[in-house]
């Protein structure tokens, strides 16, 4: 019987994937089989792109700053990938910022920079990858969204909003694909141990608060996203249509 998790020939696309949760989904999709072309932005992925090649597989890296991006940039970003690889079948939209401040306070300028990167690059390059793989019949589009796309966190609007935001997109979109082969679901990861939760981590009080608020006492490697994302992108995953697969330690159950 057939792997049902063998990407082997696939070729994926990971935004934001030389660092953090990108970069352990791109190594796990490597892991898996696939080939990976990825975007990043100031870390280098000459670390990432070595994991990737020391499995055997193709990858390529393309510098990409999704602030402000429109449809040149996301269509010429997903030709880079399908040339680079020969093909696209997965695209991961992993790419996001996060801006920490009171409501109250928050520029609109800070406002418009988490949205542009976390929900306009994310329908930018759905659509654009939506277009190729809707003509080829096939298809594995994965968000990566949040937990806090089911709550309201504290301090981060812009972000919580954007989270919700793709959660709807991921179901707005499997409704006009499913039906062509092309799948489109969402990872909702809880705390991890990435950049963008260094300052809650690194502070003892808020810290200790999250940890005693997870069952599983810890906060989440960022390779512990990859399982999900193989699921989702590889032929294990062909009937989630509009799912959000929460990754969180038992946060939302709490």
């Amino acid at each position: 019987m057939a792997n049902p998790f063998d990407l082997t020939g696939r070729k994926a696309l990971v935004t934001g994937g030389a660092t953090g949760i990108g970069e352990g989904i791109a190594v796990g999709l490597a892991a898996a089989g696939a080939d990976i072309a990825l975007t990043y932005r100031s870390h280098k992925p000459e670390e990432t792109i070595g994991k990737i090649e020391a499995m055997g597989r193709k990858a390529a890296a393309v510098q990409a700053d999704f602030v402000g991006m429109d449809e040149t940039e996301a269509s010429n970003i997903v030709g880079f990938a399908t040339d680079a690889l020969g093909g696209l079948d997965i695209l991961i939209n992993n790419a996001g910022i996060i801006h920490r401040q009171d409501s109250v306070d928050m520029p609109l300028e800070e406002w418009r920079r988490v949205l542009s990167v976390n929900l306009d690059s994310v329908w930018l390059l759905s659509q654009a990858a939506g277009r190729r793989m809707v003509a080829q019949g096939a298809g594995k589009i994965v968000i990566v969204a949040s937990v806090l796309g089911a709550q309201g966190g504290l301090r981060v609007p812009a972000y919580v909003s954007s989270k919700h935001a793709v959660i709807g997109l991921t179901r707005a979109l499997c409704n006009e694909w499913a039906p062509h082969g092309v799948n489109v679901n969402a990872i909702a990861p809880g705390y991890t141990a990435t950049d963008n939760t260094k300052a809650l981590r690194d502070d003892p009080v808020r810290s200790q608060a999250l940890l005693d608020r997870i069952p599983a006492g810890r906060f989440a490697d960022p390779s512990e996203m990859a399982g999900a994302a193989v699921f989702l992108a590889s032929d294990a995953g062909s009937y989630c249509n509009g799912s959000v697969v929460t990754v969180d330690g038992g946060w939302l159950a709490r």
